[in-house]
């Protein structure tokens, strides 16, 4: 089945994408297949192919040794890349010099962002707490300002590749919410580069057990007076939170292409083993139970792919599309899930043992409607877009305020 998009695809996209496909078969597959579990990393080896591709400076313009390229590109690798394993399709995203491009100097940025396209660069983002996910404005993670340094005190969760990032993003507030309405303000992002494999003087990290989403761990950070230079702020002081938002259409996006491969991977292992498996004397690709089951998941994964399309599409030109990132991310984390458990439906009690990877997909496929928003949360944010904001977000917005101003 084809997977172009009528008025989207060109021959470069296509070209970008068959390549994209040809290394995830030749040597993202069969790492995945063999590392996959809580022990499992992702080797140096593969994240040097990675770079020797361009995945890391996709978006990143040419004079730095990037690709120069858009969502659009960024994300049709994506997908191919979470067809053999999502955790490297997310380790793309740590690279493309985004809070780079916001923190640092001229001479400084450009020698970075080399660094960024060659893998040697790579960052973690730490933004979620213990007691905060969802709420990033009530974040409680303290920056104290002492004299030429910031002192950082606090606990960060949900912090993937804190360990192998040559550099940390950490969301702190450095002043109390002015009001209910904006409590996102006093939030600033902190850049702490930091030796490859180590954590920085007054860091511990822990790590979380995990479900899936092998290949790297995921921590809980304790900062216990992590002292950084003045420089290391990024953007302007107390406005980290709008730097948190300004990505998320682009996220979104890049989950939405790690769903559908996910989705992809899974439809295609499932209808190669119903042509293969037979039952009562036929392959069970001839059961009319089996065929609706594919015609429904292929149907469902052009759609979510067609509408990332034009999301992409929007965020190249430059055009604001809150409302459809969020669409995008919700009906295709949801649409993967449903697809990969079809998947492991049809291969019976073979796709519940690890000799297949559909048993992957689908546990790393739950995971997309978790981060980068919640399904529940996109669904607030697009009712709220079409109907506006609802009393009982303005009293919830109260009560997180009183709380955050008492503490």
């Amino acid at each position: 089945m084809s997977e172009d998009g009528k008025g989207y695809m060109t021959d470069e996209r296509r070209m970008i994408r068959d390549a994209a496909r040809e290394f995830t078969m030749k040597e993202v597959l069969p790492v995945a297949n063999r590392l996959d579990g809580p022990d499992g990393v992702i080797p140096m080896e593969l994240r040097q192919k990675m770079a020797d591709m361009g995945y890391f400076g996709m978006m990143l313009p040419e004079e730095y040794g990037g690709l120069g390229l858009g969502y659009f590109e960024y994300c049709l690798v994506a997908e191919q890349l979470a067809r053999g394993w999502m955790s490297v399709a997310s380790l793309m995203a740590r690279g493309q010099g985004g809070w780079i491009r916001k923190s640092m100097p001229g001479d400084k940025q450009a020698e970075y962002l080399r660094r960024v396209v060659k893998g040697d660069f790579l960052g973690a983002s730490a933004l979620s707490e213990p007691d905060t996910g969802s709420d990033l404005a009530s974040i409680s993670c303290r920056a104290v300002r002492d004299g030429d340094e910031w002192v950082l005190t606090g606990n960060k969760y949900w912090c993937t590749f804190a360990d192998g990032a040559d550099y940390l993003t950490i969301f702190a507030r450095t002043s109390p919410p002015p009001s209910a309405e904006k409590r996102w303000k006093g939030i600033t992002a902190f850049l702490i580069e930091k030796p490859r494999g180590t954590f920085p003087k007054g860091m511990v990290g822990n790590p979380i057990p995990k479900i899936g989403y092998f290949g790297w761990k995921t921590f809980e950070l304790a900062l216990d007076g992590v002292r950084v230079p003045l420089s290391a702020r990024v953007g302007e002081e107390g406005k980290g939170f709008l730097l948190m938002t300004e990505g998320l259409q682009g996220m979104r996006a890049h989950t939405a292409a790690r769903s559908i491969g996910l989705a992809q991977g899974a439809l295609e292992d499932a209808s190669e083993y119903c042509l293969q498996r037979k039952q009562f004397g036929m392959p069970i690709a001839e059961y009319q139970a089996i065929r609706f089951k594919i015609a429904t998941m292929a149907t469902e994964i052009q759609a979510a792919r067609h509408l990332l399309y034009f999301v992409c599409g929007e965020l190249d030109a430059g055009r604001r599309c809150d409302t459809e990132a969020s669409m995008v991310k919700l009906f295709a984390s949801e649409m993967a899930e449903r697809v990969t458990s079809e998947a492991l439906q049809i291969l019976g009690g073979a796709g519940y043992t690890k000799l297949f990877a559909v048993e992957r997909y689908w546990r790393d496929a739950r995971l997309t409607k978790i981060f980068e928003g919640t399904s529940e949360i996109q669904q607030r944010i697009i009712s709220r877009n079409l109907l506006g904001k609802s009393e009982v977000e303005e009293m919830i917005a109260e009560r997180a305020f009183a709380q955050q101003t008492s503490r």
